[in-house]
């Protein structure tokens, strides 16, 4: 059996109601899933009443911190209603709107008539975020492919794109912990470029109190995830991992099995619920 920690639903920018991610994790086979919708967990309860007993429902949120000067991504497992972290969110989603709105008008600087109605509108009843603008461009003709919206105008760097508040991210982790959560380090090659990169890394990760670092991840081969694991687990960390699941905002993507020769074993669940801290 396996599971996939990484998935996201229209409840933030997935294409999918959380109860069709469910539906493709039964699908898959696998034993277990965890929602990760970006700042929130509005979608938990759809999720949780369509895995019923079919398969095990991890609830979870992703969260983009600040650490280092740079942007990173943390997964957070089992955060409990009424928390130090889920209050912490709605500050956060206040940024992301703020972020948002300066987008739209970056857009408009550039010549390309938008309007955050627009944005809103595709994104429904979910947090806005990046693949919805993508998406609107597309739509737009302005390109062809959500991928090209981000190399062209949504990317770090790119001239649409804005900054946004985040928590630092020892801030973030406690409040995690507080939150009867269990705090992980999503895609980490967006912190290091190469192996030796992620050597320097993973020490530091464990020093900064969390419990694992997503290493079967849908973007690297699997040479590079055998590597990372190791390197994970020599720092003492849980080797965790998922398919980063979009919908149709990431193309080619599946629940499960990512681009097709992903596997995520349950030991990598059964190590994160060994931290847990009851």
């Amino acid at each position: 059996m396996a599971v996939d920690l990484h998935t996201h639903s229209r409840y933030s920018d997935g294409s999918d109601t959380p109860a069709e991610v469910v539906g493709k994790g039964v699908a898959a086979g696998l034993s277990a899933l965890a929602l990760t919708d970006h700042d929130l967990l509005d979608g938990i309860d759809e999720a949780r009443a369509a895995a019923g007993s079919d398969i095990e429902l991890v609830p979870g949120t992703e969260i983009s911190v600040e650490w280092r000067g740079r942007a990173m991504h943390l997964l957070a497992y089992w955060v409990e209603d009424d928390s130090p972290l889920k209050e912490r969110l709605e500050e956060v989603r206040r940024g992301r709107s703020e972020r948002n709105r300066e987008m739209v008008q970056a857009l408009i600087d550039l010549g390309i008539d938008t309007t955050m109605s627009e944005i809103e509108d595709e994104a429904g009843e979910g947090v806005v975020g990046r693949p919805h603008f993508a998406a609107v461009l597309v739509r737009k003709g302005v390109v062809e492919t959500i991928s090209e919206a981000f190399d062209q105008y949504l990317a770090t760097g790119r001239p649409a794109y804005r900054a946004r508040t985040r928590i630092e991210a020892a801030v973030a982790i406690d409040l995690a912990w507080r939150s009867g959560a269990v705090p992980v380090v999503a895609h980490p090659h967006t912190l290091a470029n190469n192996m030796n990169g992620f050597s320097d890394l993973f020490p530091a990760f464990a020093d900064l109190g969390v419990a694992g670092v997503e290493c079967h991840y849908v973007e690297y081969p699997q040479e590079m995830r055998d590597r990372v694991a190791a390197l994970a687990e020599a720092a003492g960390l849980v080797a965790t991992g998922g398919s980063d699941y979009h919908g149709t905002y990431k193309p080619g993507v599946a629940v499960g099995v990512g681009t097709g020769d992903l596997r995520v074993p349950d030991s990598a669940l059964e190590g994160l619920e060994s931290r847990r801290r009851h």
